[in-house]
């Protein structure tokens, strides 16, 4: 299958970090977002990425236009019909990914391979909502997306051969690392990663260390590029209590169940990088890497 036009369903840090990896490797890219004003943040925040890319010389100045005419925005979801593959990044609920995959499967011709970012929700639960299990496939790019290369592919029980071999194909003309992966609860990834933030979490609760402390403690010794908090703030508590949820539900697993104090933190609205506040504290609303 030859995938042109690529659409990103969920403008929010996820899918914004997605339509960079996509426009930069020369697909059409529509970014779908029910509100405009988020989609006007997602393109400034982008814009800034890329000038920010261009300063560090990893960018050529004369790609920008070129890479910014690739992205287009929409609150119109009917203009995700002209996409050959849908990549959905929208947050941890099945019924808000059932609901949105099945409005897509009545705009999308029957050629559009359907994809999910998701880290810790059945694959194959997600595409029986679909309309088109056959043509579905697990995408879990990780965090922070334009510049992770990782991307877990996972197929449904009944994604054909000959479409998890066009996204595995389509994963690395994006210029990503594809790694195959079972469908099972947190793919490889997140079966570590929600257990091992949790457990930073509760050290910071039992008040063993403060996070900044603990981010530099695993950065110096494990050579780890961002510390449990940093990811956190970028992953946001909002998400993070979604994720503890999904992986606790399916695995039973105590390490995975959501601290307190992620909760009480939601609450004062605390939830990281995009509210301004988390475990740290941040004086602007740039992407990470701009």
């Amino acid at each position: 299958m030859n995938i042109r036009t690529v659409a990103v369903a969920g403008s929010g840090t996820m899918g914004a970090g997605i339509a960079i990896v996509a426009a930069r490797a020369g697909f059409r890219t529509i970014v779908y977002d029910t509100r405009q004003d988020a989609l006007d943040r997602a393109r400034a925040q982008t814009e800034a990425f890329f000038r920010k890319s261009v300063e560090r010389g990893k960018l050529d100045a004369a790609q920008l236009p070129e890479i910014m005419g690739r992205l287009v925005g929409t609150t119109d979801l009917a203009e995700l019909a002209a996409a050959d593959i849908v990549i959905e990044a929208v947050f941890e609920d099945l019924q808000v990914k059932h609901a949105l995959f099945a409005e897509l499967d009545r705009v999308c011709p029957p050629h559009t391979l359907f994809a999910s970012n998701t880290s810790t929700i059945s694959i194959t639960e997600i595409a029986g909502g679909s309309g088109r299990d056959d043509r579905f496939v697990g995408m879990h790019f990780c965090l922070p997306a334009q510049l992770m290369k990782l991307v877990e592919m996972s197929p449904g029980l009944n994604t054909t051969p000959e479409t998890f071999d066009a996204a595995w194909a389509f994963c690395k003309a994006l210029g990503q690392n594809p790694v195959r992966t079972q469908d099972s609860p947190g793919f490889v990834l997140n079966y570590f990663l929600i257990p091992y933030n949790n457990d930073a979490i509760r050290l910071v609760e039992q008040g063993v260390a403060e996070p900044g402390e603990i981010d530099k403690a695993i950065k110096t010794a494990m050579g780890y590029a961002m510390g449990p908090f940093e990811l956190l703030d970028l992953i946001g508590m909002d998400t993070q209590v979604l994720l503890c949820e999904a992986m606790h539900g399916l695995t039973h697993e105590p390490r995975a169940t959501c601290p307190a104090l992620v909760k009480r933190m939601i609450a004062a609205g605390r939830l990281g990088k995009k509210s301004g506040r988390g475990f740290y504290e941040y004086r602007d609303a740039r992407m990470f890497g701009a």
